[in-house]
């Protein structure tokens, strides 16, 4: 059940649109903790305002990183911020909002892709190595975000890609299902992808969840198994499926060292055909199902210093390129996969 408490906003540390963190002192006392506002859904607060803070995440020691969750402003009796449509996410919450969709403006556009590259990750970090990558094999390339809704809702949440929006490596968002705040808002993955590509007119897609996963240490207990639903669905739409392999070398925990289980589990979902991007003598070739095809890229790009390069700070699990070289390496591995499939037919 969630946790909530009221507290006194005493300062706003930062802010862009969607987002403010900011300190909030408890009224039971105590020194002023983080919490972020999602203006989007509960306006914004300013010094003084009286808040309630969802604490749960950070009670149960959860991937907020720390963070408290304004829930509402007690400082103003009402708020409302019309929206663009009538398509509804956080359907049947208290916190539902009307983010409209981007089908109800572009209900025009075909139903497939134009054979368009779309890499599949199971982690949000694995996007922009893969992003920049394919910028800096073909710079004159767009690179579109589909974010799904396997972890965080809110994209304003992202520093990832906000950063990735400054320093040009993601030329534009699309938030799908109760995700919400991309460029583009879609009901479902499958028009998430066909926005992107005849929209955002978008050479290359990269799907993958928000920040955070969920997992149970079980097989099938994990969001990141929805890189098999995200193959299927590129390649019934004509699109061309490539999966990022998720590599550890730090990790403490045996699935995730080596080639993660959650990389191999949903190739083995998947029912269709995808090209795992691979690095060498890392894979057993007899763990990849058949009907998928191994590309295994040697040499690749230094994705650390390509990161460097635009400025971008990019760490999984709190680790960075010297602890987990091949994580990055992977990364680069699937975004040149997908560069070389640009002007192939």
């Amino acid at each position: 059940m969630p946790s909530f408490r009221a507290g006194t906003v005493t300062e706003v540390l930062a802010a862009r649109a969607g987002l403010q963190r900011v300190l909030v002192r408890p009224d039971a006392g105590g020194e002023p903790e983080r919490a972020y506002v999602l203006t989007a859904l509960t306006g914004p607060v300013a010094p003084g305002d009286e808040v309630v803070v969802n604490t749960t995440a950070v009670d149960l020691g959860l991937g907020t990183g720390g963070w408290h969750v304004v829930h509402w402003n007690l400082s103003r009796r009402s708020w409302s911020e019309p929206g663009p449509g009538h398509i509804v996410k956080l359907r049947y919450t208290s916190l539902q909002a009307d983010t409209g969709a981007a089908e109800e403006d572009h209900g025009g556009i075909p139903p497939a892709l134009p054979g368009t590259p779309v890499v599949a990750c199971s982690l949000h970090s694995q996007v922009p190595g893969v992003a920049v990558t394919v910028k800096h094999l073909r710079p004159d390339a767009r690179v579109a975000y589909v974010m799904t809704d396997g972890a965080a809702l809110p994209l304003a949440l992202s520093d990832l890609v906000a950063a990735m929006r400054d320093a040009g490596v993601v030329d534009g968002t699309v938030t799908a299902g109760h995700a919400f705040g991309g460029d583009l808002e879609a009901v479902t993955v499958p028009s998430a992808l066909t926005l992107a590509a005849h929209v955002l007119r978008a050479d290359v897609v990269v799907v993958a969840m928000g920040p955070g996963v969920v997992g149970t240490g079980t097989a099938l207990g994990t969001t990141a198994i929805e890189v098999a639903s995200l193959i299927d669905a590129t390649e019934a739409l004509g699109g061309r499926p490539v999966a990022c392999m998720r590599v550890s070398d730090s990790d403490t925990r045996a699935r995730h060292r080596g080639v993660s289980h959650h990389t191999l589990t949903a190739l083995r979902l998947a029912r269709a055909s995808a090209t795992l991007a691979a690095l060498p003598g890392l894979l057993d070739v007899t763990d990849v199902p058949s009907r998928h095809g191994v590309a295994v890229v040697e040499g690749g790009p230094d994705v650390a210093a390509l990161l460097a390069e635009r400025g971008l700070h990019v760490t999984t699990m709190g680790r960075g390129p010297d602890r987990e070289p091949r994580f990055f390496a992977a990364c680069g591995a699937a975004g040149a996969v997908a560069a070389g499939l640009l002007g192939r037919s």
